[in-house]
């Protein structure tokens, strides 16, 4: 199988703060990866690293088959990115945001894609509003709409769906699923447990900047554990706290 993110023995410090600490860990073609944790454990900061934001301290880093770290550009070039805070540039508008970034990528067909963005994601009716005037949620529908608008192998979402309704964060669910199916692969962090147990098909757990746990979510629920419980007990027993 096809190994889309390898990481091993990644740490990041900041001064005397060590954020992610010594993880190792790979992600297939096709899975659907969840990396959990509680507020301030590292998962935003794995993620840029994964995606050449930030340079690791110590360690490797590859996606898709580039160094992170020596090629950080091409990465972020061949990924789809949805960020934990939405920041579009606030003086363009939705629509030419998604037309900025389809520049940037080279789309030829923006037009159709923006449209299908725009009516799957229910916000078409804000074409022409500025993106500083946009709620939260409808701010997140267009980070998620830049990450997925080249058609991407691989998608790295930071909290998926933390300012989005009920139902559409059951069509963005739905929509991750399809999409790992049809050989697409999804990095997500997320401290929400439920939306793990219900998509992800493998889930990491990082606590204080360690990986503690890692397996299939199919191995938990047959220990007749919900991922929450399971979540809880990795957590107050990890060693390193």
């Amino acid at each position: 199988m096809e190994i889309i993110i390898d990481v091993k023995g990644l740490t990041r410090t900041f001064g005397d703060v060590t954020a992610v600490n010594n993880i190792s860990l790979s992600v297939q073609k096709g899975e659907l990866f969840g990396l959990l944790g509680p507020n301030g454990s590292g998962k935003t900061t794995m993620i840029k690293c994964l995606t050449g934001q930030l340079k690791p301290t110590s360690g490797e880093v590859r996606v898709m088959g580039l160094d992170a770290v020596a090629q950080p550009v091409r990465v972020r070039e061949l990924v789809g990115i949805t960020p934990e805070q939405e920041t579009p540039p606030s003086f363009l508008t939705a629509e030419e945001y998604l037309h900025f970034v389809g520049h940037i990528r080279r789309i030829a067909d923006i037009e159709s894609q923006c449209g299908f963005w725009f009516d799957f994601l229910e916000f078409g009716d804000k074409r022409d509003v500025l993106c500083k005037d946009l709620s939260r949620g409808t701010r997140q529908k267009l980070m998620v709409a830049q990450a997925f608008l080249h058609k991407p192998g691989l998608v790295l979402i930071d909290e998926p769906l933390i300012n989005l309704d009920p139902i559409m964060q059951r069509k963005i669910k739905n929509y991750l699923t399809e999409y790992v199916k049809g050989g697409g692969t999804v990095f997500l962090s997320t401290h929400i447990l439920e939306i793990a147990e219900e998509i992800c098909t493998r889930i990491g757990i990082i606590h204080q900047g360690n990986l503690i746990r890692e397996g299939p979510v199919a191995e938990i629920r047959s220990s007749s554990k919900h991922l929450e419980e399971f979540f809880l007990d990795a957590v107050r027993g990890d060693p390193h706290a």
